[in-house]
């Protein structure tokens, strides 16, 4: 066996959650009087937190105070809205059972909001992962390293163990930064051209094809 930890993302490589993060975002812009965005623009606005997400939909040049008053509407929001549309893409579930009935550890890192991070992988992935983390204070967000540094402490395992797999540049950025194998999805918020300008090495069209990967096949 090549490796025994895999390191997922959460939104765009299990979940599709874009139609509930649209949703809530234009909610809360609509709140504030701000004009709202189309689910293009959200997909290319993921990646690096809610924050973030709120900033890059807001108009230029908003200081930091509207900023602050449209996340603290969009927060409160997705954490009641996050399960609408969501849903796991097709082929996640044997992806993660062949793993495990193979010996291989599964865990999540995302820079969704850990509260809303939790109850989505209980609803769709209940006992198929070992561990998860989303977004939490005082923890530097992805590509800092931080977050796959813990899950490998928590499973005591090498940098050699695992690989991280994920949809964006921002995950192949996290796997870079932190010294492990990054396998990019090309059917997540970010297509294959995208991920080979960002210097993707190895991109999958299907989950399965993760397995094969991951049993050196």
């Amino acid at each position: 066996m090549k490796y025994k930890l895999a390191i997922f993302d959460l939104d765009g490589t299990i979940l599709d959650t874009i139609e509930d993060l649209t949703d809530s975002v234009n909610f809360s812009l609509k709140e504030c009087g701000y004009p709202i965005r189309t689910i293009t623009e959200i997909r290319s606005f993921v990646g690096n937190g809610i924050r973030k997400l709120i900033e890059r939909s807001l108009p230029p040049g908003i200081p930091e105070s509207e900023i602050d008053r449209v996340h603290g509407i969009f927060a409160p929001y997705y954490k009641e809205h996050c399960n609408v549309k969501t849903r796991a893409y097709d082929g996640t579930h044997e992806l993660l059972r062949t793993l495990r009935e193979n010996g291989i550890k599964t865990a999540v890192l995302s820079n969704k909001a850990d509260f809303a991070v939790q109850p989505l992988i209980r609803q769709y992935f209940d006992g198929l992962f070992d561990m998860a983390l989303g977004e939490r204070a005082g923890v530097p967000r992805k590509p800092a390293p931080d977050g796959i540094y813990d899950i490998l402490e928590h499973f005591q395992a090498e940098k050699s163990d695992a690989v991280y797999i994920g949809d964006s540049n921002v995950d192949i950025e996290t796997a870079r930064n932190a010294g492990i194998p990054c396998i990019s999805v090309d059917w997540g918020f970010r297509d294959r051209s995208h991920l080979l300008e960002w210097g993707a090495e190895t991109i999958v069209s299907c989950p399965m094809e993760i397995a094969a990967l991951l049993f050196n096949l």
